[in-house]
């Protein structure tokens, strides 16, 4: 199919679609099934349409003129017709929706029941994302997401910090806290972008460590699987995860090798899993684990020979975040910096998207050079460098600065996350968050 008719159909579509797979489907927030809330005149969430913006030839074409095969797509100008309607920062909070199976891995005394655990409540959260192929906003340096959850299973509440720790490469860096059960998450994703052609790939760097303070502060280490957008310049859009994400635990001596496989050009199928569960120091092979990993994954134990459903992403409960009012958000918190930006999106009116997302870029442009004239360096409001006395963490690159241990009592914990920035509706920032960016000292 040639470019322009591709365009063309795909305006016609998108100018259309009012139904079928732009229809919103239910979510569950808690215990309660409520509709996904649709965002335009239409009806329907934007996030799941698929569409070309008016003028999407030029832009395409404009596109096109950048491209170059290897390219670093962090220096693309990308339409915003393909952006998601929250942050990178934002978009982390998918790892943190399904908490039950987290929670149950910590309840667990088996070690090896408890890593499978752990391997099902990470893979339980890819199939999180928008129905259309969308990228989220890339987040500027110092921007900041906070979220609570009050509502978690057994009366619990979680508490997650994100920020722009760098912007050449990307780095976000997140923290996340369940203060009762004493789990904590530290973690930087590193998003590496290039153009393949008729795809674009993020190639997933960073990684997250889950630490159990229950289990004697067990760790659990884990990277991301890379993605995929098929499609850029002909045939059908289409989001992939590929290639091999890694899951151990060096205290227990467990690991998981998931290759999330691509469809090749003449078999095989989409979104399909293949992987495997040993100890790191052997060869033998405890459990395979196959399956779609955004429909029905399953495991078999190899010395018994059974297959059982391991994860049935339709039986999700979903546990939605909860944001402080806009009003109460300083100005570079996520959702009231690109406010104008996601108002146009939702809207889908990509004119007044992109005209509010060069304000936001050209100000950080403009501040960035401002700081090489006067020779300011940038560090983190939230986050630290992570050194070499953070012995087994150095593979996180920030850690947040406040320094939670585990041990301490639940209430403890709290206070230290609201001491570092605030969370809850009403609360107000402390000195430390009102003063400009800084070295942190530990």
């Amino acid at each position: 199919m040639g470019l322009t008719s591709k365009l063309d159909k795909l305006k016609l579509r998108s100018s259309h679609d009012s139904s079928g797979s732009s229809v919103p489907s239910s979510t569950q927030e808690g215990s309660k099934t409520t509709p996904a809330k649709p965002d335009d005149a239409s009806g329907v969430n934007t996030d799941d349409i698929d569409e070309i913006d008016n003028e999407g030839q030029s832009i395409l074409s404009g596109i096109i003129a950048q491209l170059r095969p290897g390219c670093d797509l962090a220096k693309i100008t990308l339409p915003t017709f393909i952006l998601e309607k929250k942050s990178m920062l934002e978009r982390i909070t998918n790892f943190f929706q399904i908490p039950d199976v987290l929670f149950q891995a910590n309840d667990t005394e088996d070690e090896l029941e408890r890593f499978l655990l752990m391997v099902k409540w990470y893979l339980a959260s890819w199939h999180i994302a928008p129905k259309a192929v969308k990228k989220p906003l890339n987040p500027i340096l110092g921007e900041v997401f906070t979220c609570y959850w009050d509502d978690l299973p057994d009366g619990n509440e979680a508490f997650y910090v994100s920020e722009q720790t760098s912007h050449h490469p990307p780095k976000s860096s997140y923290f996340y806290l369940v203060p009762k059960r004493k789990i904590r998450v530290d973690g930087t994703v590193i998003p590496v972008s290039k153009f393949l052609g008729n795809s674009s790939a993020a190639m997933m760097q960073g990684w997250g460590h889950v630490t159990l303070g229950e289990w004697g502060n067990e760790v659990y280490i884990m990277n991301q699987p890379n993605v995929y957008c098929r499609g850029i310049l002909f045939g059908k859009l289409k989001y992939e995860l590929g290639d091999h994400m890694i899951i151990k635990c060096p205290k227990t001596g467990y690991e998981a090798d998931i290759e999330f496989k691509t469809k090749g050009f003449i078999g095989g199928t989409y979104d399909a899993i293949d992987g495997s569960v040993k100890k790191s120091n052997s060869s033998e092979v405890l459990y395979n684990i196959t399956g779609k990993w955004n429909e029905v994954m399953y495991s078999k134990n190899l010395s018994t020979g059974k297959t059982e459903t391991f994860y049935d992403t339709s039986k999700s409960v979903r546990y939605l975040p909860k944001v402080r009012p806009l009003e109460e958000q300083f100005e570079y918190e996520s959702r009231k910096l690109w406010g104008p930006t996601i108002k146009g999106l939702s809207e889908r009116n990509h004119q007044l998207a992109t005209e509010e997302k060069f304000k936001v870029e050209n100000e950080q442009r403009e501040l960035a050079k401002k700081r090489l004239e006067s020779g300011v360096e940038f560090h983190p409001r939230l986050f630290r460098a992570v050194d070499d006395k953070d012995m087994g963490n150095e593979d996180l690159e920030f850690m947040i600065y406040k320094n939670f241990d585990l041990k301490e009592d639940p209430e403890v914990l709290t206070e230290k996350v609201f001491e570092s920035v605030p969370i809850l509706p009403g609360q107000s920032p402390k000195g430390e968050f009102n003063m400009p960016a800084f070295e942190k000292a530990i």
